[in-house]
């Protein structure tokens, strides 16, 4: 959890006794506190900073210009990055990773110079196929990601480069109630393995906002049943905002974005309390932060999915 003032700049130092935890609008019980103020203490082990190139979703000459972002970024104060860093390259192949994580950004930026670049491998047609085609493969290596870091401890902000993959929101795209069930599992299973994980999601990108750049704010709200699920409640930019992170741009700055991204690495806290009893699986809670000095304000997982 990060918490920032009105001018966007993250605050450090606070207590227990400044935080209120709400579960579903009712105060809940915080069992344990801990704050990093990322000078004095540092968090143990170090957050991890993950960087992912996204080449299914972003064409040609915007991937050279976010390798152009990328390389200018990793060399900024002669190389010397704050946290460790890991660099993933997205494809129609998967994702790989090129190194482990590093805070030599000058190597790191080396790696990025002998990265293939390719764009998608994906061979269907541009059209509806190909964007549910994109939407499944975002969406199954987004989810391995997860896992994977949920395997390991300590904090992790994954930063997707790229405005995220298609959200299928046009209308032509009609949807049957089992394929809304399974768009709700996954949403469910997102949600719980980002949180195990204790993984932020970030949104960068390049370019000029254009139309829909916005229309992710209207999914932000928890999905509670199957019947109200559709793809666009699993776009990126609504998982980045639950999961407690950022969507930066579209904008000529990426190199920025990252700075601003990188920052939630150094001053945070972490809480933790225990969940009433579900009368039922998959059973939505909103949850909602609150800070007792005024104008300040906590971004952490706006909800999780509790069990029986």
């Amino acid at each position: 959890m990060v918490v920032t003032d009105k001018a966007g700049k993250i605050v450090p130092g606070l207590e227990l006794k400044d935080f209120t935890l709400l579960d579903n609008n009712q105060p809940s019980n915080i069992l344990s506190f801990h704050a990093v103020d990322g000078t004095l203490t540092k968090a143990d082990p170090s957050v991890e900073v993950i960087l992912l190139v996204d080449t299914v979703n972003v064409g040609f000459q915007a991937v050279a210009q976010v390798r152009q972002e990328l390389d200018k970024f990793l060399r900024e104060n002669g190389g010397q990055l704050a946290e460790p860093v890991s660099l993933f390259w997205f494809t129609g192949d998967g994702v790989q990773a090129r190194q482990v994580p590093s805070t030599d950004g000058n190597g790191l930026a080396t790696q990025v110079d002998q990265m293939d670049s390719r764009l998608r491998t994906i061979t269907r047609s541009e059209g509806a196929y190909g964007a549910i085609e994109r939407l499944q493969l975002s969406i199954q290596w987004f989810t391995t990601i997860a896992q994977s870091e949920a395997k390991r401890p300590g904090r992790k902000l994954l930063i997707w480069m790229g405005g995220g993959w298609p959200t299928l929101d046009n209308p032509r795209f009609d949807i049957s109630a089992k394929g809304q069930q399974q768009y709700f599992d996954k949403i469910v299973q997102l949600s719980t393995v980002l949180r195990e994980a204790r993984i932020s999601v970030y949104s960068v990108s390049l370019g000029m906002p254009g139309v829909g750049t916005y229309l992710y704010q209207d999914f932000l709200k928890g999905v509670k049943t199957a019947d109200k699920a559709n793809a666009p409640n699993l776009g990126l930019k609504v998982l980045a905002i639950q999961s407690g992170g950022r969507v930066l741009g579209p904008d000529n700055g990426l190199a920025a974005q990252l700075d601003k991204c990188v920052e939630d690495a150094g001053a945070h806290y972490t809480l933790s309390f225990d969940p009433p009893r579900a009368d039922r699986a998959n059973e939505y809670h909103d949850l909602k932060v609150k800070v007792g000095q005024p104008g300040l304000t906590a971004r952490t997982d706006t909800g999780y999915y509790n069990q029986p």
